[in-house]
């Protein structure tokens, strides 16, 4: 299923906050039409009840047999959310997650075991257009369900598509969190800045804009990221000096993010349990 053809059946989104509201912009700058979507959200944005004089369907009911249902709520309240889907499971409706931590088998248990369901983890950057999400399938969904998933979430940017369900811990410490990680970044080099008499407004314009062009030149010329450092880095040079204690490989930045990484990816598998 196209975007179109999904918008014909007709597509619900279960929680509408940040991700769900970038993951429903995205569908509706691509044309889907608000009077296809249904959205169940118990507390739904001044843009929502905008959307809903469009023709928008909020907190109307289900429509009979939509072509996907995508659940777009915290994990900590998924087990008081996902009953309103219940009419929906069996294998009509495709189910896709982009909640962390929620496995597959927890929708199998609550839907029927015959639901198609597409796990998947995007990131905020889907606000812009910019996401990144990471895709799994069970046996019921298959290649067409892994296909319909991947029409929806490329609307807000790039999919890639998982072997293992037990990778998307690992998936969501690095991209799903990951946004957090540079945004600390940018904070922190921008705070580094004014220690050292900067203006404060323009340490975070020259740290903002650094980080962003790093990423888009990264991600533009495709080299290995090592390589992009070692053509910054002179010897004997003020890069060099400050690598020197951000790649110390006790107490530097390397062993800290591998850290950070590995305790996210722990909260994702606790979070399962």
């Amino acid at each position: 299923m196209n975007l179109e053809e999904i918008g014909a059946r007709g597509l619900v989104l279960l929680g509408c906050g940040k991700m769900g509201s970038a993951m429903l912009a995205g569908w509706l700058d691509r044309g889907l039409a608000p009077g296809s979507v249904w959205v169940i959200d118990p507390h739904p944005s001044d843009w929502l009840t905008g959307l809903a004089g469009r023709g928008l369907q909020l907190n109307r009911g289900l429509p009979p047999a939509p072509a996907v249902a995508l659940v777009a709520v915290k994990p900590q309240i998924m087990g008081a959310a996902l009953p309103a889907l219940a009419a929906l499971g069996g294998g009509g409706t495709l189910v896709v997650s982009v909640a962390a931590g929620t496995r597959i088998a927890a929708y199998e248990a609550a839907l029927g075991p015959g639901t198609p369901v597409v796990r998947a983890m995007p990131n905020t950057p889907a606000a812009i257009g910019r996401g990144i999400t990471a895709l799994v399938a069970n046996a019921a969904a298959g290649a067409a369900g892994l296909a319909a998933a991947e029409a929806l979430l490329s609307a807000v940017g790039q999919t890639v598509r998982l072997d293992d369900e037990d990778q998307m811990d690992a998936v969501t410490a690095v991209s799903g969190s990951g946004p957090a990680y540079v945004f600390l970044l940018i904070e922190t080099l921008a705070a580094a800045g004014a220690a050292e008499g900067l203006p404060a407004e323009l340490a975070l314009r020259l740290a903002r804009a650094t980080v962003a062009g790093a990423g888009a030149l990264a991600e533009a010329t495709g080299e290995d990221p090592a390589q992009l450092r070692l053509n910054v880095t002179s010897p004997g040079g003020t890069t060099a000096a400050a690598l020197a204690y951000l790649m110390d490989p006790e107490h530097g930045f390397p062993p800290l993010l591998r850290r950070a990484v590995q305790a996210a990816a722990a909260r994702g598998r606790e979070l399962a349990q």
